[in-house]
């Protein structure tokens, strides 16, 4: 079973950076997507960034210049840059993350972290 776990959400003014960190454990055999979500109180929750096996990135329309996603495949992590901090990006965020391991494909989300955004 692959586990999933965020850190480094937290308060930060408009304007401000955070950078998200989200570590992958368990008997991994590969790591294909990694991606951050994010869901804001009522609303649905949306993706905001994935990147592939071959470093293909995808951003949504609303983080397109502010944010930026890297992963680091020989520690199984991927990363989230948040420049430009808006009070509309306060959300919990979530890893998600898809591959192989010992069992089969997984397809893991980690329990998310709180990003707020206000002065």
């Amino acid at each position: 079973q692959v586990q999933v776990v965020e850190s480094g959400g937290g308060l930060v003014q408009p304007g401000g950076s955070l950078r998200l960190s989200c570590a992958a454990s368990g008997i991994i055999f590969s790591t294909n997507v990694m991606g951050w979500y994010r869901q804001a109180p009522g609303k649905q929750r949306e993706v905001v960034a994935t990147i592939n096996s071959g470093d293909s990135k995808n951003y949504a329309d609303s983080v397109k210049g502010r944010f930026t996603i890297s992963r680091d495949n020989a520690k199984n992590m991927v990363y989230l840059q948040m420049n430009s901090l808006k009070p509309e990006d306060t959300a919990v965020y979530y890893c998600n993350v898809k591959g192989s391991e010992l069992l089969g494909q997984y397809d893991s989300w980690g329990p998310g972290t709180q990003v707020t955004v206000s002065s």
